[in-house]
């Protein structure tokens, strides 16, 4: 029991486990460089310099714009999730060369004494060699929710956490050979946004894939069979194909990702998954605990109150408080009151605290069994005190039943004392209440207090219908039932770690996406189902393991920047992608045209760049990082498509229709230009449909993009450079006029279109 010496740590394995957040260096620079669009961007870069002007490839830097950026943002977030995850790791407690000490989980070693406690998570696997009432929940393993008690020479394995009681185990698989390693080994590797949006915007690549190759390969024979001059043919065939590729939609979701991630880490807020993001955006309910979230941790003894004047209440309390060397809050509460073991009390058999039970006990050699816990969970209704201890939790005030028992688990119980503490309200949970309220998200207080207590803490912070309580002993559990009730309620008390789980589920049945917080070791169950689990930093190990999300500061007011965030990554990229594609399928419009009619494409790459550079890229990056407080909503990909192709089709049209009325006795380049004078004029319109509302900063982004264009026509060098030739008065009037025409048809398309929303 004394632990390895110093001697035996050196030589010892470590427990080495890679991050979750940690790809390499390496692994971010392939995944941004070695992609679908790089490779065929870059092939038709090297085609316009072979065949082509070196001006029309220009086109070809996006693939170093894209890729350095991807790189650094990411890079970014990897430093934030790694910095985070170090302040985030619990320490463990061993006991080496005879003496306890805290150290890193990595420096833990095969074969180290590791001490356990109420809360601690198992990091590694290992043999039990001491147990005082060890009790562990291995449900994260295998799907049992039942705590299983644990006695010297039974094995534990790593992911699980212990509930109740204390003990110690020897260390004997660590690293990569501990269970829980090996089992979610895959399932740790960092993910860059693996997400509902990211296969959203998969499925858009995958079907525009499917689509540009045969329209890539009729745009290519037929700008070869009608253009007798080699390099414009191939020109012609390369702008129309860099056109249809989205090449910065993944970009920018994969930056506003990473950004969301580095602005929360700025506030302290741990995104142990990037997922995680989008689910902060599309939380309908939030479920909070109240002790820890609603309420500051820790507690202070308030009163105890005789119900019996000939018992040893002082000493009870004292020896009940000290009797666990891992005390609970409400033990330690308990103790700075009364420090020290009185004399004469020696415990021969403990029950340790347990959520399940909602009591502690111990048998004391010589003073009989003392029970400490709930008291409508120790008393009957006609008992003593009953009443009293109900009146005084309607207050709001935490109460305890101090009882003298024949027995721990069986037997008759006596009231002896009722002890009260007073519990420390968040001075931020009432703004942040507020705020849910305006954001229409429903708040469900579920607690293991008792309910008349719980309501008063809900009422005291502002939460609707915190008046009104539910004694979770009563609920049915048929799912269906319970979720009836979960609609109709906000608060529930004596709720057990089993019924929050069930609680998350029944909710998530009715088509809600829930958010659960939480800090004690009775909500870990609840935080793994709920779509989104956000642990207190100060929690236990095991909810900061399985929550997403963990406000490593305990500031509850940290809470609406969260659900901020993901809305702004979610509304953000869905207005880029409605960008994006809409570039896509005008392009895809005109190559079909082009293709079938046997025209020359309407303008050359080195056009395509500026226009997408002033109406795609540069709004693109302001967009997808704006603050919005829009909540998200599930059809993503037909939303975007309704407005997407619609847009797109006109688009295409309208650029089509200009440059074959102005080929009429004009040249190529003053064809095109006019072409691309409607192209940029109907695309800039559809910015300003996207951008919409247009608040002072996005008018002047569509402003300046205008501005930026004009000047493009009339500087003489940027004109040569990318090859306009405007002034044809016929020619630039089609244009406009043909654009103006487009704008107010694109502008009723996408008014009918919002009538379709769901």
């Amino acid at each position: 029991m004394n632990g390895l010496t110093s001697a035996q740590v050196a030589v010892a394995k470590r427990n080495d486990v890679p991050r979750r957040s940690s790809r390499s260096f390496s692994a971010i620079i392939r995944a941004n460089v070695f992609t679908f669009f790089n490779l065929v961007i870059g092939v038709l870069w090297v085609l316009i310099l072979v065949f082509g002007d070196w001006r029309d490839s220009m086109f070809g830097l996006v693939i170093v714009a894209n890729s350095a950026i991807g790189i650094v943002q990411e890079w970014r977030a990897k430093r934030t999730l790694d910095q985070l995850a170090v302040v985030n790791e619990a320490p463990v407690r061993v006991r080496r060369d005879g003496v306890e000490r805290e150290i890193e989980p990595r420096r833990l070693v095969q074969g180290d004494l590791v001490l356990l406690g109420p809360g601690d998570r198992l990091l590694v696997d290992g043999e039990v060699v001491a147990s005082e009432g060890l009790e562990i929940d291995e449900s994260l393993l295998t799907g049992e929710s039942d705590p299983v008690h644990k006695k010297p020479g039974d094995e534990v394995l790593s992911g699980s956490f212990v509930v109740a009681g204390s003990g110690a185990f020897v260390a004997t698989r660590v690293g990569t050979d501990a269970y829980a390693v090996r089992l979610a080994e895959e399932a740790s590797r960092f993910h860059l946004a693996h997400s509902d949006l990211r296969d959203g915007v998969a499925r858009f690549i995958k079907y525009i894939t499917w689509i540009v190759v045969p329209l890539g390969a009729l745009l290519t024979w037929s700008q070869l069979r009608n253009d007798t001059d080699f390099a414009t043919a191939v020109t012609g065939a390369v702008a129309g194909i860099v056109t249809m590729i989205p090449e910065g939609l993944v970009l920018m979701t994969s930056i506003a990702f990473a950004v969301g991630v580095v602005r929360l880490g700025r506030r302290r807020c741990l995104v142990q998954e990037l997922p995680a993001i989008e689910g902060l955006a599309r939380v309908s309910v939030l479920c909070v605990d109240k002790t820890g979230t609603l309420t500051q941790g820790g507690m202070d003894l308030d009163e105890v109150i005789p119900l019996r004047e000939d018992r040893p209440v002082r000493e009870a309390l004292a020896a009940l408080a000290n009797v666990d060397p891992h005390p609970n809050p409400t033990a330690q509460a308990i103790r700075e009151r009364y420090p020290g073991m009185p004399d004469g009390w020696r415990a021969r058999h403990t029950v340790p605290f347990s959520s399940a039970r909602k009591w502690s006990g111990a048998d004391f050699d010589g003073h009989g069994s003392w029970l400490l816990g709930a008291p409508d969970v120790l008393l009957d209704p006609d008992a003593p005190g009953y009443a009293r201890a109900q009146a005084m939790a309607a207050t709001g005030a935490r109460v305890l039943a101090l009882c003298r028992a024949e027995g721990l688990e069986d037997g008759p119980r006596e009231a002896v004392a009722l002890v009260t503490l007073k519990q420390r309200l968040r001075p931020d949970a009432h703004e942040t209440m507020e705020y849910f309220a305006r954001q229409g998200v429903s708040v469900k207080v579920i607690s293991g207090d008792n309910p008349e207590a719980v309501s008063a803490i809900a009422t005291k912070v502002g939460i609707p219908g915190g008046e009104k309580a539910v004694d979770a002993r009563t609920l049915p559990d048929d799912p269906d039932k319970l979720a009836e009730v979960l609609e109709d309620y906000t608060v529930f008390g004596r709720v057990t770690p089993q019924q929050k789980r069930a609680f998350v589920g029944a909710l998530q049945a009715r088509g809600h996406t829930v958010a659960m917080t939480g800090d004690g070791v009775n909500d870990v169950l609840a935080l793994k189902d709920a779509d989104l689990g956000i642990a207190m930093g100060a929690g236990s190990p095991a909810t900061k393991a399985v929550a997403q999300v963990v406000l490593l500061d305990n500031a509850f007011s940290t809470l609406p920047h969260v659900v901020a965030e993901g809305r702004r990554v979610l509304a953000n990229i869905e207005r880029v992608a409605n960008l994006f594609l809409t570039k896509t399928f005008y392009a895809m419009v005109m190559s079909l045209l082009v293709g079938v009619i046997g025209l020359a494409f309407p303008f050359a790459p080195r056009h395509s760049t500026l226009v997408n550079a002033l109406v795609i890229g540069i709004p693109a990056f302001f967009l997808a990082l704006a603050p919005t407080f829009e909540r998200s909503r599930p059809g993503f990909v037909p939303r975007v498509l309704r407005f997407a192709v619609p847009a797109g089709v006109i688009t295409g049209v309208a650029v089509m229709a200009t440059f074959m009325l102005a080929q009429s006795g004009s040249t190529l380049r003053q064809s095109q230009t006019a072409a691309v004078i409607t192209l940029f004029l109907a695309t800039w319109w559809v910015l300003v449909l996207i951008a919409r509302p247009l608040t002072w900063w996005r008018t002047g982004l569509v402003a300046a993009m205008a501005a930026l264009f004009g000047l493009s026509l009339s500087i003489s060098f940027v004109r040569e450079f990318f090859a306009l030739e405007p002034g044809d008065l016929g020619n630039d009037l089609i244009a406009i006029g043909v654009a103006a025409g487009a704008a107010v048809i694109l502008t009723v398309a996408v008014q009918l279109v919002g009538r379709l929303r769901p």
